[in-house]
């Protein structure tokens, strides 16, 4: 595609957008890092320099190395993140859907507790100048701003995020070379030694290095964010934002140098670096940036949940399109979950020094996914297999070393993000599974044996007329089988003759944004089947798909769709259409084990929740007949029964 290879280009314009869209999260982290780091601990010269040290060292093995050398490789026709990924190599084994499902599930609890740490540091250097300020409510006011706003598009506001974004990096940048420039010997911390150093003797590791995490947890937006940037913006502009992020951190280090031997308390070095007269100005910037940081990672968590629709990992939710800017899309459910979850965050922990605790886990899980996900990719790519060993061993120990620091978090906080996540996971793995049952139990029959019964249907006037055009959505993925419940509808339900009968099948290809379809006349203008393929994050507009085909038919003389009525006929006016679409519901059986019968218990909750399936193929509803038609999964017949005379 042109936009594919558009979208690679290094331009001025890409890299003032990708400052915007892609560094929110990670570009935020200095406001809390730190003040994690430190925690209550007494502040001494080993905590400072292994601090910087493993800041330093984590930005380059996890963010630049990892996600902006290697895994921005995995681009699926310029379109990046989990799903992509997983469109990519998901042909290699069925069991590669478990790691994309837990790795989206914690993508979308990091969507939730993304808004509120950012928010609540930035809100909280406030209590700096005006001491005993209520924070709380403050930041539940900009978050529902933030999500109340989304219905309308963002377009408007997105086109400032990069010079927001570049304001804010500048200035943390600044901050941070002054302090810097006073005391050069800090920038020893790059040595890995210190790392080794802190991680090796105190005995409070595992909870520092649950801390240092937290100064990466955007970057998977680096990979998710792909198809809006491009490679070669992302990789440029990551060089200033890391230098930017470099200096902030050794700039907090200075400061806390002088404070060596006393604890940090509720102090934020971040704030303390900023000169008196400039603190409200900080502030302000720092509060804005942290909302560009919430409203990408809101961004992403409805393109994450679109992508989840179409590959059938998450029950058919309405979808809304704000505007015409590429990507922009509104999901009103997942808009006031994520709303809901980041206002009880902020109301359970109050503060982001406990928010701090529960946020980092879920991240850290969705990165070891990747890593298995980016490992089956270089193998597909035929990358020498000693590299990949070398690639999941390495990141396997990093990312299982974070994991462990962030576990230990978990009776802290962390308990939170875990329910989040499986909740997320659970609907996934439900909806996956259910659909699986389902279609285990849905019975096909050849078609051809239909054919001479269907002309014969269609030109027996006895039968009253049900539409001119009648079409069906299908599942059956081979023109020579159909569901049985499809010709039960036709032949035995009410017998519907039409002139035309037709099939529609919308196959999801591994591709971002394919867009093709496929006729087939199996009965000559009686009975035409057509295949679209949609790529992933097409929206499925069936309705407007099928009448664009059918005019380019028309205008082929492949068919003729004039009325047959007499009286409508002689003025050349078309026919009547009517979509039919066959709800499957599974009867109660004992042949389900227990797991599958309780799948399928959660699967049909979460269908009441759905969008019905008519409205998330976007069908015309006053055009549309919904028939309900039972799957019989077994019909037991190992039992005598007695006749009366």
């Amino acid at each position: 595609m042109a936009n594919h290879k558009d979208v690679n280009k290094l331009t001025a314009a890409g890299l003032l957008i990708s400052l915007g869209i892609i560094y929110g999260d990670i570009g935020t982290s200095p406001l809390y890092v730190f003040k994690a780091i430190i925690g209550d601990r007494l502040i001494t010269a080993d905590l400072i320099l292994g601090g910087l040290s493993c800041i330093f060292w984590t930005l380059t093995l996890q963010t630049t190395i990892k996600y902006v050398i290697i895994t921005l490789q995995a681009d699926n026709k310029g379109e990046g993140g989990i799903f992509s990924l997983y469109s990519l190599v998901k042909r290699k084994a069925k069991w590669l859907i478990i790691p994309a499902m837990i790795g989206g599930a914690a993508l979308l609890a990091d969507g939730i507790m993304t808004p509120a740490v950012t928010v609540s540091s930035a809100i909280e250097g406030l209590g700096i100048i005006y001491k005993d300020l209520p924070t709380v409510p403050i930041v539940i006011l900009i978050i529902t701003f933030l999500f109340g706003i989304q219905q309308f598009g963002t377009s408007f506001i997105g086109k400032a995020f990069g010079p927001i974004m570049w304001i804010w990096f500048t200035m943390i940048a600044v901050l941070g070379a002054a302090y810097v420039m006073q005391f050069p010997e800090i920038l020893k911390a790059i040595n890995p030694y210190y790392a080794y150093h802190i991680l090796t003797t105190n005995p409070e590791a595992f909870l520092i290095i649950g801390a240092v995490f937290l100064c990466t947890t955007g970057a998977e937006a680096l990979y998710s964010d792909l198809g809006h940037c491009g490679r070669s913006n992302i990789r440029v502009s990551w060089v200033y934002v890391k230098i930017c992020l470099i200096l902030s951190y050794m700039g907090q280090g200075v400061w806390l140098w002088q404070l060596q031997g006393k604890h940090l308390g509720e102090i934020n070095p971040f704030f303390h670096i900023m000169p008196d007269w400039f603190l409200i100005y900080g502030i302000l910037i720092a509060t804005v940036a942290a909302a560009v940081a919430s409203q990408a990672l809101i961004s992403g968590s409805f393109t994450l949940i679109s992508e989840a629709v179409r590959l059938n990992l998450w029950p058919k939710v309405k979808i809304n399109y704000p505007s015409n800017s590429k990507g922009q899309l509104y999901v009103p459910s997942m808009n006031w979950v994520l709303f809901i979850g980041c206002i009880l965050v902020v109301l359970i922990f109050q503060k982001s020094e406990h928010m701090e605790a529960a946020y980092g886990l879920s991240i850290t899980v969705a990165m070891l996914m990747t890593t298995i996900l980016v490992s089956i990719f270089l193998m597909r790519k035929k990358v020498p297999m000693y590299l990949i060993v070398i690639f999941l061993t390495i990141y396997g120990v990093i990312e299982l070393t974070f994991l462990a620091g962030n576990a230990v978090k978990i009776l802290h906080g962390g308990w939170f993000t875990l329910i989040l996540g499986m909740s997320l996971f659970s609907i996934m793995w439900a909806w996956s599974n259910g659909r699986r049952i389902r279609n285990r139990y849905m019975r096909f029959v050849d078609i051809e044996k239909y054919f001479p019964i269907i002309s014969k249907i269609s030109e027996d006037e006895t039968i009253p007329k049900y539409a001119s055009q009648l079409v069906y959505l299908t599942s059956a993925n081979f023109n020579f089988e159909i569901e049985s419940s499809i010709m039960y509808s036709i032949i035995q339900k009410h017998p519907k003759r039409a002139d035309v009968y037709w099939l529609l099948h919308v196959d999801v290809t591994d591709e971002p944004f394919t867009m093709e379809y496929k006729v087939e006349q199996l009965v000559d203008k009686k009975l035409i089947r057509i295949d679209f393929r949609l790529g992933f994050r097409v929206e499925q507009r069936v309705n407007v798909l099928f009448r664009k085909v059918v005019e380019e038919m028309v205008k082929n003389g492949e068919i003729d769709i004039t009325s047959k009525y007499a009286s409508l006929k002689e003025h050349n006016i078309a026919g009547d259409f009517r979509f039919v679409v066959i709800e499957k519901v599974l009867s109660n059986s004992n042949s389900l084990r227990f797991i599958e019968r309780f799948t399928m218990a959660y699967y049909t909750i979460l269908k009441t929740f759905s969008v019905p399936e008519e409205r998330g193929f976007g069908l015309d509803l006053s055009f549309v007949a919904v028939e309900k038609v039972p799957l019989i999964v077994d019909i037991p017949t190992d039992f005598y029964l007695k006749r009366l005379d």
